[in-house]
């Protein structure tokens, strides 16, 4: 399975690459119609989201909305020790960055700023890969995994609501899931939105069903 996964991962994450700008813009735009209106983000107050990189489906947009409308925005910051954790930073006025093992802009780590991953509301992941069913496929580095592992461990879904976030084209018909996975209340594309865990069962459609120019 590690081999299809793998194999997957690469398709996909050249499939976003080769989006031009014109389309990212666009794609970010919708993801801001999908989610600035919609009662799960407006209820949320602490709101977790990510630096766009590789292609990934930009949420800048709605994270802008999201400080205009008052709440509070964090961003993963990567641990030095141990290596393979993240914490989730809040940005403030004068925001100092720095960038992380793998290039990607982050904030200056300042512990006195980073919350609890239970204590956000909603946290905003990139995919590389997803299907109806909530299964997603990430970088393969396992830093959300390992940060919300805990909600295995508990009966009943308290939070924070993870939502994951994504490019059309990279919705597949059915991922091969792994036992380390944690599952996701829903997934947002630029023209889907649909909720599973603890929210609506039945998709939300917005537009056509794919106009990126990503492989299907």
């Amino acid at each position: 399975m590690s081999n299809e996964r793998s194999q997957l991962r690469r398709q996909l994450r050249r499939a976003r690459r080769n989006l031009t700008p014109q389309q990212q813009r666009k794609a970010s735009q919708k993801l801001l119609q999908q989610l600035a209106q919609h009662p799960l983000f407006r209820r949320s107050r602490h709101i977790a989201f990510y630096l766009a990189n590789d292609g990934e489906i930009d949420p800048a947009a709605l994270m802008e909305q999201a400080r205009r409308m008052g709440k509070h925005c964090y961003l993963p910051v990567l641990s030095e020790w141990p290596a393979n954790r993240m914490s989730f930073q809040r940005l403030v006025s004068g925001q100092r960055w720095t960038r992380n093992r793998f290039g990607i802009r982050e904030p200056q780590p300042n512990r006195s700023l980073q919350a609890r991953p239970w204590r956000l509301d909603l946290v905003l992941l990139p995919l590389v890969g997803f299907d109806e069913q909530g299964n997603r496929l990430g970088m393969g580095g396992g830093f959300y995994d390992r940060t919300f592992a805990y909600l295995r461990r508990r009966r009943h879904w308290t939070g924070p609501q993870l939502l994951g976030l994504a490019h059309a084209c990279q919705k597949v018909e059915q991922l091969p899931a792994a036992s380390w996975d944690i599952p996701l209340n829903g997934i947002v594309s630029d023209q889907q939105l649909f909720l599973l865990r603890g929210a609506r069962r039945q998709p939300t459609r917005r537009g056509a069903r794919n106009s990126s120019g990503c492989i299907r």
